[in-house]
């Protein structure tokens, strides 16, 4: 079909070629230009000839034109196009060298295509972490700055991304004054926020957290579970760092941890994890009894296995009330294993060796826990069963062993 429709257009031309030297023999006219002196005289067909090689002359010459200013690097290796093409495989292997690891080689391509790209910032942001990676931490922040003044109205996400580097190399006071004027600058963003949150936990400063926690909760920076998780672990430690700004202080000893304390909210104070930090604290700065006080309302409230456990290390004021107040858990819990052990401390307080055993043996029933296995070794030793507490004990570091991490060890002399 296509043959087909080519043979008729070359007979069409052939045809139309051959009714033009007719016209042309037939008559030759002619074309007359006369202007004051000037005459010009032509034949028409050459006339017709010579204004269509001018036609075809000026279209060849604009294309020419457009192929030096749009060429392929062959014909113009300066052209617009082949700029273009330049800067798009720097940057394309500039991002590639930066997700694999290659630092010096990403800084290189990306910092040509930062250069000649009019969109530069993603680029130089690149660029700016490769250099961190390398170490070069001033040049890395001078590429930053480049960013900053080819894009200013892109402040916040450069700020975001220096003081993420920042942190990373170490230099915790810088990040955080970044932030701090990016957080003033830029209230309730959540990326702000966010990094915010990461370096005061990272600095552990749990009053500035606290702060924080308030707008975080606000502005829905984190999901509800994280927020309420993050809570929790500020609270546990706001709690250590005030017993530890108690300790040595005498009778004021407590002070600090109480009054952190009493800053939880009803609802907090309920959470059997916050429970256990502050009797924790209060049993290091020596109140136990006030300890015991506290871990035995809370059980009373609402009772928890991880607290039942914690009860049998407490020496309270009266330790025989101790133990049969924990024996009256026990007939509503009768299979905790946690309650059984703490049972069995409780014992060993009222010198109760038989009966402490007794506790001691019941838990392993339900749970080989290797600190239920190394309190019965250790009583058994006392009553002179050696060859059982040896038993025991190996148990006891076999099942630490378990939770122990797959680490290399040397192997052995006959291995």
């Amino acid at each position: 079909m296509k043959r087909l429709i080519w043979l008729l257009l070359l007979l069409a031309v052939a045809v139309g070629l051959y009714l033009l030297s007719l016209a042309i023999e037939a008559d030759r006219g002619y074309v007359l230009f006369a202007y004051k002196g000037f005459r010009y005289q032509s034949g028409l067909w050459a006339f017709l000839g010579l204004l269509l090689a001018v036609v075809l002359v000026y279209y060849l010459g604009k294309w020419l034109l457009r192929l030096l200013l749009s060429s392929t690097r062959l014909a113009n290796p300066w052209s617009r196009l082949h700029r273009n093409r330049r800067v798009r495989l720097a940057s394309e292997q500039g991002m590639l060298d930066l997700a694999e690891g290659r630092w010096a080689r990403a800084q290189r391509q990306l910092t040509r295509a930062a250069e000649a790209d009019s969109q530069p910032l993603m680029f130089y942001l690149g660029a700016a972490r490769a250099a961190n990676k390398l170490g070069q931490h001033e040049q890395s922040d001078a590429l930053l700055e480049q960013a900053l003044n080819r894009q200013p109205q892109a402040e916040l996400a450069i700020a975001l991304t220096h003081a993420e580097l920042q942190r990373s190399r170490g230099d915790m006071d810088a990040a955080l004054d970044t932030l701090q004027a990016m957080h003033e600058r830029h209230p309730g963003h959540h990326l702000v926020l966010r990094q915010l949150q990461r370096l005061y936990l990272q600095r552990q400063d749990w009053s500035a957290l606290l702060g924080l926690l308030p707008e975080l909760r606000k502005e829905k920076a984190l999901p509800a579970a994280e927020l309420d998780e993050l809570e929790r672990e500020t609270w546990r430690g706001r709690l250590g760092e005030a017993g530890l700004a108690g300790q040595g202080q005498g009778e004021t000893a407590l002070q600090p941890l109480t009054q952190a304390w009493q800053q939880l909210s009803a609802p907090l104070r309920q959470e059997p994890e916050l429970i256990a930090a502050y009797v924790e604290q209060l049993r290091r700065l020596g109140a136990q009894e006030e300890a015991e006080e506290v871990l035995r309302s809370a059980l009373k409230r609402g009772y928890d296995s991880r607290l039942a456990r914690f009860y049998g290390v407490l020496r309270g004021a009266d330790p025989a009330r101790q133990l049969q107040t924990a024996e009256l858990w026990l007939k509503q819990h009768p299979q905790d294993p946690a309650l059984l052990l703490t049972l069995g401390r409780l014992c060993l307080q009222n010198q109760l060796w038989g009966k402490a055993r007794d506790y001691f043996e019941s838990s392993l029933k339900l749970e080989r826990h290797p600190e239920t296995c190394a309190e019965l070794a250790r009583l058994l030793a006392q009553l002179g069963e050696l060859e059982r507490s040896n038993q025991l004990l190996l148990e006891s570091l076999g099942l630490l062993h378990q939770g122990l991490p797959p680490l290399p060890q040397p192997q052995g002399a006959n291995a």
